[in-house]
């Protein structure tokens, strides 16, 4: 298990790598002169020339990278065109609200979708069954930001049983922490349980019918754990694998609900950047988001080997 576990961890190393040149590119890959967008229309041929040079863009492409990659594995990742404050410094501020979104949604989805997808397999082509289908289609069609003003027309505005925007720190108490998130995580959970009843019906549904499992029922083996004991844990690992590759959903989802409800998280720090084309702002959020995306998947693959232990790769 340790030899694994060292392994997978030394393979993201070149992952990170990869994102890292990609993430360093984008002052590249965007269309157009970056100075010139950033300088404005009014801007003198001085001005784009010192906002360039400021960007580093007069120096060599392989120089740039291997001093940017430098003072970012330092945590240094770089200063704001446009609030002249340390990139990390920034996103940083913004952690707390975003964090608390993202695990208030897992938990949410995880604890909604696991015993939904169990219930519509072992009522396979009952009305429950039929029923859970219709969410899991209704979770998939529905955008995050439809979801997200309906939640704040109906429960906010008309009921007032939510805040309809902003974002209370933990530190000032659960109740109204729990409150101001409560409405964006549902909206933002909405597609993510949808996604994950649906790969765990259709995973209970193939274990149900493993001979093993007949087995059990005909020793007498009682119902519930023959659902939560016996087929669940034979059904995780393909539910892990879900909820990892829909991790990057929940960080993009996170973007649009954090503008619908007004809540000054890193999303809705991206987007400013994104409209004053404030590059190192970019660079550092996409960086950390991939950082983060890279970590579940080493996380997944290890608890694969905690649920079936014959997995090794």
């Amino acid at each position: 298990m340790f030899a694994y576990t060292v392994r997978r961890v030394i393979a993201t190393i070149p992952v990170m790598g990869i994102v890292a040149l990609f993430v360093f590119s984008l002052l590249y890959i965007a269309p157009g002169d970056p100075a010139a967008i950033i300088a404005g229309d009014q801007a003198t041929p001085e001005d784009v020339e010192r906002i360039r040079a400021s960007l580093g863009l007069d120096r060599p492409f392989i120089i740039r990278f291997t001093e940017w990659l430098w003072r970012v594995l330092q945590g240094d990742l770089g200063v704001s065109i446009f609030t002249n404050l340390p990139v990390s410094h920034m996103i940083k501020q913004r952690l707390e609200p975003t964090f608390s979104l993202m695990l208030l949604t897992l938990t949410f989805a995880l604890s909604c979708a696991i015993p939904m997808g169990v219930l519509a397999a072992w009522k396979h082509g009952t009305w429950i069954d039929r029923l859970v289908m219709l969410f899991a289609v209704l979770g998939f069609s529905v955008p995050v930001f439809v979801v997200g003003y309906v939640l704040a027309y109906t429960f906010a505005l008309q009921l007032d049983w939510f805040p309809v925007q902003g974002y209370t720190p933990i530190s000032n108490g659960i109740g109204g922490w729990v409150s101001n998130l409560t409405l964006p995580a549902v909206a933002l959970g909405s597609a993510f349980i949808a996604l994950i009843a649906r790969i765990t019906r259709a995973t209970m549904l193939e274990v149900l019918n493993q001979d093993y499992v007949r087995t059990a029922k005909a020793k007498g083996v009682g119902q519930r754990a023959i659902l939560f004991v016996h087929a669940l844990k034979n059904a995780a690992v393909p539910i892990i694998t879900i909820v990892g590759i829909g991790f990057a959903g929940l960080i993009g989802g996170a973007v649009v609900t954090e503008s619908v409800f007004a809540i000054p998280g890193v999303g809705r720090l991206v987007v400013d950047a994104i409209l004053r084309r404030d590059y190192p702002v970019i660079q550092g959020v996409v960086l950390m988001f991939s950082f983060t995306y890279v970590i579940v998947n080493l996380i997944v693959d290890l608890l694969y080997t905690v649920f079936d232990p014959r997995i090794r790769y």
